[in-house]
């Protein structure tokens, strides 16, 4: 069974390992957990058993009298999610700390056990110009709000769903149409692959360039009856402008 352990328990490592670069090290000094110097230039290091809101906030606090904050923790267990690590090593690029992991119970010198993670560093902010267009599209696919945010375990109510609802009133309305009628409608340019993927099973095709709604698209749209309600709009609007 693994000892209960302090956050003092991670210091002596921790001196041990600075020690050996040629810092002087001392302790609690002006709230600071470890504050270090070494030709002048001061390294400060704040320590926790987990990591936390806390320690982020006392650590951020530290960068208003250096920028070579580290936060260190215990080593993380093996079967903890690497994902949570890139994701928290991401979070700590972005607020410029650093990271250090202390192995507790080690046979290795007190030096030895610890891990620089992550090197405090100035942060490039670079936008994901492609994800930054998919979303602008997304949100130019949807005609209205339908999804709560926040909510989990029901369908989301995407782009893709929505004009394959566009796609499966127009079939409602005026029985089996091409894709080239449906484009006419209003209904996409990804007409044809909707209806041919079929990802919902709503459609069928009933000879060659030519498809039908089937049961479980009339499912569908009573599942969605607000947004059923804006294309029946949306169609009867087209009729009126064609008279």
């Amino acid at each position: 069974m693994t000892r209960l352990f302090r956050e003092a328990d991670m210091y002596l490592p921790l001196r041990a390992f600075l020690e050996e670069q040629g810092y002087t090290v001392r302790s609690e000094v002006h709230h600071c957990d470890i504050a270090a110097v070494r030709e002048g230039n001061l390294l400060i290091i704040e320590m926790k058993k987990s990591l936390n809101v806390d320690v982020l906030v006392q650590a951020v606090k530290r960068q208003k009298l250096t920028d070579t904050v580290y936060v260190a923790v215990p080593r993380p267990r093996k079967n903890v999610a690497i994902s949570k690590w890139r994701d928290t090593r991401h979070l700590l690029r972005r607020l410029e700390l650093g990271l250090m992991f202390v192995t507790l119970e080690s046979p290795l010198p007190p030096k030895d056990r610890v891990q620089v993670v992550e090197h405090p560093r100035p942060f490039v902010r670079r936008r994901q110009t492609r994800q930054v267009q998919a979303i602008l599209r997304e949100i130019s696919g949807r005609s209205l709000d339908y999804n709560t945010g926040g909510s989990t375990r029901q369908p989301l109510l995407t782009a893709y769903r929505e004009q394959a609802l566009f796609i499966a009133t127009c079939l409602a309305v005026y029985g089996p149409l091409s894709p080239k009628a449906l484009r006419a409608l209003g209904t996409g340019d990804k007409t044809q692959s909707i209806l041919a993927n079929n990802v919902y099973g709503w459609f069928r095709r009933v000879k060659k360039g030519v498809y039908a709604l089937t049961e479980s698209g009339r499912q569908g749209l009573e599942a969605y009856p607000q947004l059923t309600t804006y294309y029946h709009g949306v169609i009867e609007q087209q009729r009126q402008n064609k008279i």
